[in-house]
């Protein structure tokens, strides 16, 4: 049996995607969950969709991606190109060459992703938020629910309310983190929420270049695996088991 590997917020940062993998030693009986955020930022995001989507297909059943805000952004700004979501892609670090390397089959994919995952005692997410159970009570709920209002691409409104939904965050860094963080255990199961989307370096007020592993917080409910790539830190590839 394999090992269980996780990354998130990859950012277009393609050589470092395909570097922590190799230097994790990431081989063919392993898993591997990522947590969303493929493009926007960095220098090549849609040849980090065009890898994950190869990886994907090769290997259905061991390469899990969820979808991050910066998918949902990236989908909205391609099927909704002179709206609102034009200026949230451009303040968001949104590339034109991804938009352009974009296809409808690539809008597809992005629309299909699910949004939360479990692997064994691991509960997946991207956004470190509360905001998931607006959708359902379960996983296979949020992400149906999603998936569906998804497949029309002519509403606006649902896409904008799934971006919206997914850049909340520190949900559970807050006071009462803990006890949020234990709801959504109770509620989607697992022991250890992981989640990307929220740079390590702002929960432990350090600069992002000086991270190097992912951190354990919320009372050791809930992993941070975003070491902050574009804004200078690692791209964490954490192995979980």
């Amino acid at each position: 049996m394999g090992s269980l590997y996780v990354l998130s917020d990859v950012h277009g940062y393609l050589n470092d995607f395909d570097r922590g993998l190799e230097e994790a030693e990431f081989g063919p009986d392993d898993t591997l969950w990522i947590l969303g955020d493929l493009l926007d930022r960095g220098p090549d995001g849609i040849g980090v969709v065009n890898r994950v989507m190869t990886l994907q297909q090769e290997a259905p059943d061991r390469v899990r991606v969820l979808m991050g805000n910066h998918e949902i952004l990236a989908l909205g700004r391609y099927r909704f190109p002179d709206t609102r979501f034009l200026e949230s892609w451009t303040l968001n670090g949104g590339k034109r060459q991804d938009q352009r390397g974009l296809t409808d089959e690539h809008a597809e994919w992005l629309a299909s992703l699910p949004l939360l995952g479990r692997a064994g005692d691991f509960l997946m997410m991207h956004s470190d938020t509360t905001a998931y159970v607006g959708w359902g009570e379960s996983i296979e709920e949020v992400n149906e629910t999603v998936r569906a209002a998804l497949a029309d691409p002519d509403d606006f409104q649902t896409h904008w309310d799934v971006w919206a939904r997914l850049t909340s965050r520190y949900h559970f860094a807050r006071s009462d983190g803990a006890e949020v963080a234990a709801k959504m255990l109770s509620l989607y199961g697992g022991e250890v929420i992981v989640h990307g989307h929220s740079i390590i370096g702002s929960l432990i007020d350090v600069p992002s270049s000086e991270v190097t592993e992912p951190v354990l917080y919320a009372e050791g409910l809930v992993l941070d695996i975003d070491g902050g790539r574009y804004d200078g830190g690692p791209l964490l590839v954490v192995r979980l088991d």
